[in-house]
């Protein structure tokens, strides 16, 4: 049955009502497609929405096709043929014959006959921000003048909906990322651990951009890789991610953070940087690279993936509002580094003075007590007569003798005088010679730098390297020759430390054997970085450099 004029200006009213409370985008435009139907009498109707270059369409909304056929069809249309002029010529098109038409490209398989068209653009401030397609008059007839006049006045009516819906999830937008940004700054007053702290941006983050995946990956302290110590995924796609270790020359998070500034990859599948065989198995199809930087520093990366929606690439504003988050995550990852390295300096600083303590100790005390019971033995032993007697105060006298030099080897390792008197590198040839002493390995130490001093606390963690080091070899590498070698260039101080030994697997020693931590902690507290590399049956090669500023 015909509509009215009375009944259409109903339709028209209760349309303008309708979409001007509506605060969701989608369904405003839903309703906006239905709306234009019942209001033309056609029996199908889509809205198209331009895409940002002004080219082509990035949604593109129906009523009247079902979802088998629209499983059958296909791709929606991207803004060619007759959708396309309307595009590029933003004003109102009637057709009585759509195939007549030189400027159709036909309609795909599976898709409905239709033959009468009218389209009319929506105009938001004078821009086109989509398009009204209406098709087949429901009585067969071609579209009339009424109806084109209607369908402009329920286009105007949207527009200003729009405009309004628009403004409101903006508003509401901008709350969130406020309320998200009070969040984190108050988490960065009361939180004394990292961990939490970046879970929760990792959390708010990949809400506020509607993210599929949030990592953030931080450098290993003295190692050339980085990470993840945080993530935040939809569902089970974060699990077993935290931890995960990357190389830093060898992937796109490690070349962001050498080159420290915002990348966004539309297309994994583009980009020769990223791992292909990674991102396939965690099904990743877009990336958004945000590195956290301070003072010029870069400190860390955010790493998003996959936008949800109709499209999974980034928009620019996604990657300033990443930006933002990333700024307060580098606060929070400064702050903790700093607060670390003050705490392991102070107990770095601690160590030392204890060992120096008791080297005094064990030289000046009991080395003395040991040496005036030697002094009253041999005074014993010239008044004894028998035999047996003598031969007792003999193997008590050796006794002491044994335990005087172990407490002057003992003093000597906890904090050698030449250390402070002459310096690391005749600190370590004494080390040598005491190392010569305990086993069959030769030690060969290499050093252009001479008598040269370095500053004090560079030379003490060099030299608890290579006592380590040492230890280490005597104990497990079953070598037969250390070559130890230590350079200076302008601003740096290099230490090597190979060995011939049998060498292990490095996965073996990731969590802390061999005393590796430990001279990591001193490495990372003067900005260093520790390389080790050894492989089973071939030795290994331990490398430490140390800036001099």
């Amino acid at each position: 049955m015909a509509q009215t004029a009375l009944d259409r200006l109903r339709v028209l009213v209760d349309a303008g009502i309708a979409l001007s409370s509506e605060l969701s985008l989608d369904a405003l435009l839903q309703q906006l497609v239905e709306t234009a139907a019942q209001l033309t009498g056609a029996r199908y109707a889509a809205l198209g929405v331009i895409d940002q270059t002004g080219t082509g369409l990035e949604r593109f909304l129906t009523t009247g096709i079902d979802a088998e056929t629209h499983a059958a069809i296909g791709e929606l249309p991207m803004g060619r043929g007759i959708l396309g002029v309307l595009i590029r010529e933003a004003k109102p098109l009637r057709l009585e014959s759509l195939a007549d038409d030189p400027r159709s490209v036909g309609f795909p398989s599976h898709h409905p006959p239709m033959q009468t068209f009218l389209g009319v653009p929506i105009l938001l401030r004078g821009v086109a921000y989509g398009n009204l397609y209406l098709t087949e008059k429901e009585e067969g007839g071609a579209f009339s003048d009424e109806d084109e006049e209607l369908t402009q006045l329920l286009a105007a009516q949207a527009a200003v909906a729009i405009e309004n819906t628009r403004l409101y999830e903006t508003s509401t937008r901008w709350l969130r990322q406020l309320e998200s940004l009070n969040e984190i700054g108050d988490a960065l007053t009361g939180e004394l651990e990292l961990e939490p702290l970046l879970a929760l941006v990792a959390r708010r983050l990949r809400g506020l951009i509607n993210a599929r995946l949030v990592l953030i990956a931080l450098p290993e302290p003295g190692r050339e890789g980085l990470r993840i110590a945080a993530a935040d995924g939809e569902g089970s796609d974060a699990y077993g991610l935290v931890g995960m270790e990357l190389e830093l020359g060898r992937s796109k998070t490690g070349r962001v953070l050498q080159r420290g500034r915002s990348e966004r990859v539309d297309s994994v599948l583009d980009d020769p940087e990223i791992d292909q065989q990674a991102a396939r198995r965690m099904g990743v199809r877009s990336a958004l690279y945000v590195p956290l930087v301070v003072q010029t520093r870069s400190i860390g990366v955010v790493v998003v993936h996959d936008k949800l929606g109709a499209t999974s690439s980034f928009a620019d504003e996604d990657v300033r509002l990443t930006e933002s988050l990333a700024a307060r995550a580098a606060i929070a990852v400064d702050l903790s580094e700093r607060v670390s390295r003050d705490a392991v300096r102070r107990v770095v600083e601690a160590q030392e003075l204890e060992r120096a303590r008791l080297a005094r100790e064990l030289h000046d005390e009991t080395g003395q007590a040991l040496t005036s019971i030697l002094l009253g033995l041999k005074s014993l032993e010239d008044r004894v007569d028998s035999e047996t007697s003598h031969s007792a105060v003999a193997e008590l006298r050796d006794l002491v003798v044994s335990t005087l030099q172990d407490v002057r080897r003992l003093a000597v390792e906890l904090r050698p005088a030449a250390l402070d008197d002459f310096g690391l590198v005749p600190a370590i040839e004494r080390l040598r010679d005491t190392v010569e002493e305990q086993g069959d390995l030769s030690v060969d130490v290499q050093s252009p730098i001479g008598d040269e001093r370095l500053p004090a606390e560079i030379e003490t963690a060099l030299y608890r390297i290579v006592q380590e080091a040492l230890i280490n070899v005597l104990k497990h590498a079953d070598a037969t020759r250390v070559t130890v070698r230590l350079t200076r260039a302008e601003k740096t101080v290099t230490l090597v430390v190979q060995d011939d030994g049998k060498g292990f697997h490095p996965e073996s020693a990731r969590d802390g054997g061999l005393g590796l931590v430990g001279m990591r902690e001193r490495v990372a507290l003067l900005g260093g970085r520790l390389t080790v590399q050894s492989s089973e049956g071939g030795g290994t090669l331990l490398k430490a450099e140390v800036p001099l500023s």
